[in-house]
């Protein structure tokens, strides 16, 4: 049984409602058939069977908008329809043109998605409730609210690539009937427009679709200079048609002559594209040169190079203006030969050459799918690297403003393209580093990646790359991703494996710290172990987990050892529970524990330090404790362990205010086995070579020097450096301490503590 047709009032405030449609010239149905009779004269790519499901899905939709009208006055239905011919354009197939007629029935006419199901079948059902989805996204200043929304819109468009496709037609439509729209709404709807749909078309491949969203939001944002230009573009048209001709007349010549079949088309600059272009180079528009081109279209790649060699002989090149985009294609899919030439006159006339396949992917990107279809059976490029890339992404990102920090960088490159050893190019936005190149081959090398030669030669990680550059990357199955990384890559992906890995990292370090010390404090109430997440204590957790709020266990263990959380009382709902189910602590555990407490607080389930700094357990930077010191451990809010010195003044105030908060802690055998950072002081009489002995002496004891510093006093009798040095141990530290004050130019060498 069909679904009746409810005629609910719209609920876009930009639809208005008039009791004569079209003027009173016409009724809305005769609007919405003339209409859709445009629309059918564009649809003879379809078979009759699918022009039959077309027109079933506009009588469905005609009757559904049946009362509803847009600004203009038009019955609503024209707009639906309208957006249905952008798609019908890409070539789109029936499913897609059905979802581009009802993608408004679901917001405006209380239609369910079950009703579109039973009526036209589960694919179309799905197609509109993504759009749906879509059109209730509000994207504004506000930043949570813009990244969730686009997280939204990147997802659905993941999934099926043919919603962003309708979604980009509603919007060009939109943005070419905004003329009818309140203009209090032109600055909003045209700076999302600039700012998110034309980067996506872009990114899409989606050219042609890029450049006018560019032009309408440009020509409502800023009216005058829209206008302003379009005049001046106009003034030159005419002026320069004359040279027009006689290059088109040269070139066509030429081509004959080589027997070259070409199709020769001009090309003029955006007036979007040009006013950036003033902009950026803070230009007149008397001083932009390259306004005018022309798009060679010939019938095979071969032809593309003939092409360009005859042109070459016809007009002198200009230097470094030379682009091969077919060898190497940019990330949307987009191939050409660019070259500028010196034509008529000294005019600067800029040459895209290309072949038909290439023009349409050029054209219509990703829409190429539907357009193109090469004779072997082969589609044309698809843009589904960058799609796919947004799913990884968003695995490894449950916060929408940290996917929308990754993603934006992608959406604006500005590409260079590198090569590895055996000559695979890949093509990074500009700015990337070797580290962003590391995670492009592949997650697992990012992660391992310690070292890399650009060129043949060692680089430092943080290195960015240039276009023709060869990066071979060596890893070492022991290495990691290190946090500092976040402050140099440029790439989304690299960003978000990063951040990924050191999560997943702190999560199980900190869930194994936190069972530690909820079990230390049990034993202090006389429990002798946590009980496990067995299916007997599954009501006991139940019940723990619902009075400290968590989502889980391992997440209640994570935010001990975070400090988010201190284990005394999540002991005490834990000891509550047992007592409910008869069980009591431990006599004899309790007596120990309260015996101990007398001797050391907090020596029950002391925390042992076998390595330098990791997600969960840190040594504070204001003291620097090193294996040898004397330290105590402090739970900090969300910061996990921080270790300090047990004589810092810093450790002292927080023990003063926060004592629930710190716990036992001791080096462990293991840790003089590594590296730990200690900052010294040495005054020094200013003389010349001091530096070099000073750092000579600590070298000659196999003291490293992570970072130097020192007064700016070249004027004076004794200056301070400050050193970051890396030990074994505190005999070490004392060691490299006595050697220096032996130094006859050393005043004074003291370790760096904080003070009172």
């Amino acid at each position: 049984m069909n679904a009746a047709l409810p005629t609910s009032d719209a609920t876009d405030p930009a639809i208005a409602r008039s009791a004569l449609p079209d003027g009173g010239k016409r009724t809305a149905a005769e609007v919405s058939a003339a209409h859709f009779d445009q629309l059918l004269s564009q649809l003879q790519y379809l078979d009759p069977a699918s022009i039959a499901q077309v027109t079933e899905a506009w009588r469905y939709a005609d009757m559904a908008h049946t009362g509803q009208w847009r600004s203009s006055g038009d019955p609503y239905i024209t707009h639906p329809i309208a957006v249905t011919g952008i798609c019908a354009n890409w070539k789109l197939d029936a499913p897609a043109l059905m979802a581009a007629l009802l993608h408004d029935s679901m917001e405006d006419c209380g239609i369910t998605k079950d009703d579109l199901t039973e009526r036209f079948g589960e694919a179309v059902a799905k197609l509109v409730d993504g759009l749906t989805k879509l059109d209730k996204l509000q994207f504004n200043t506000r930043e949570e609210n813009q990244a969730e929304s686009f997280r939204k819109m990147l997802l659905a468009m993941a999934r099926d690539v043919r919603v962003i496709l309708i979604k980009l037609a509603d919007r060009t439509h939109n943005m070419r009937t905004m003329g009818d729209m309140p203009r209090s709404k032109w600055g909003r709807i045209s700076s999302e427009t600039l700012e998110i749909y034309a980067p996506i078309a872009h990114r899409l491949g989606l050219n042609q679709t890029y450049r006018e969203l560019q032009d309408l939001a440009f020509r409502h944002l800023h009216p005058w200079r829209y206008d302003t230009l379009d005049k001046a573009i106009a003034k030159s048209r005419a002026r320069r048609r004359d040279l027009v001709q006689r290059v088109q007349g040269e070139i066509d010549s030429a081509f004959a002559r080589m027997g070259i079949h070409a199709r020769l088309m001009g090309r003029e600059s955006t007036l979007y594209s040009l006013y950036q272009k003033m902009i950026r180079h803070n230009l007149t528009f008397a001083q932009v040169t390259d306004i005018y081109g022309f798009r060679i279209v010939v019938p095979t790649v071969i032809d593309c190079y003939t092409a360009l060699g005859v042109l070459h002989q016809l007009y002198k090149p200009v230097p470094s203006k030379f682009k091969d985009h077919i060898a190497i294609a940019k990330n949307n899919g987009y191939q050409s030969l660019h070259t500028t030439l010196v034509g008529p006159s000294g005019v600067s006339v800029e040459f895209q050459i290309r072949t038909e396949q290439m023009h349409i992917v050029a054209e219509a990107g990703v829409a190429a799918h539907w357009l193109y279809k090469a004779q072997a059976g082969e589609d044309a490029h698809l843009n589904t690297k960058w799609l796919q890339s947004l799913l990884d992404i968003q695995n490894e990102n449950s916060d929408a403003t940290e996917f929308w920090d990754h993603v934006k960088v992608d959406l604006f490159p500005d590409s260079i393209y590198v090569f590895t050893p055996k000559s695979k190019i890949l093509a990074m936005p500009r700015g990337a580093t070797v580290v962003d190149f590391a995670y492009a081959i592949h997650s697992n090398i990012g992660n391992h990646v310690t070292a890399a030669l650009v060129n043949g030669e060692y680089v430092a990680l943080r290195t960015e790359l240039k276009s023709g550059d060869v990066v071979e990357v060596i890893t070492s199955d022991d290495a990691t991703p290190n946090p500092a990384w976040l402050g140099f890559v440029k790439t989304g992906r690299a960003r978000s494996k990063i951040r990924h890995h050191l999560k997943n990292t702190a999560q199980s370090e900190s869930v194994e710290l936190g069972e530690k010390l909820l079990n230390q404090s049990l034993r202090q109430a006389g429990i002798a172990t946590t009980p496990d997440g067995s299916e007997a204590n599954q009501a006991l957790w139940d019940e723990v987990l619902r009075k400290t709020g968590s989502r889980s266990r391992a997440e209640l263990m994570a935010d001990i050892g975070m400090g988010r959380r201190i284990s005394s009382l999540v002991a005490s709902h834990i000891l509550a529970q047992l007592s409910n189910h008869g069980q009591r602590p431990d006599a004899l555990l309790l007596t120990q524990s309260r015996f101990t407490a007398k001797e050391d607080k907090l020596s029950q389930g002391t925390v042992v330090l076998d390595s330098p700094s990791t997600a969960s357990i840190r040594y504070a930077p204001c003291c620097r404790p090193v294996p040898g010191d004397p330290i105590v451990g402090y739970l900090g809010h969300g910061d996990g362990l921080v270790v300090h010195h047990a004589g810092c003044a810093n450790a002292k105030r927080l023990q003063a205010k926060d004592a629930e908060r710190f716990i036992a802690v001791e080096w462990g055998e293991e840790s003089q086995q590594h590296l730990f950072e200690s900052g010294i002081v040495v005054t020094i009489k200013n003389s010349k070579g001091v530096l070099a002995r000073v750092a000579g002496e600590l070298s000659a004891l196999n003291v490293d020097i992570r970072h130097v510093d020192m007064d700016d006093e070249a004027a004076m009798e004794t200056t301070d450096l400050r050193f970051i040095i890396s030990v074994h141990n505190l005999d070490q530290l004392d060691s490299a301490l006595r050697n220096l004050r032996r130094i006859p130019t050393v005043v004074r060498a003291v370790r760096i503590f904080p003070q009172d």
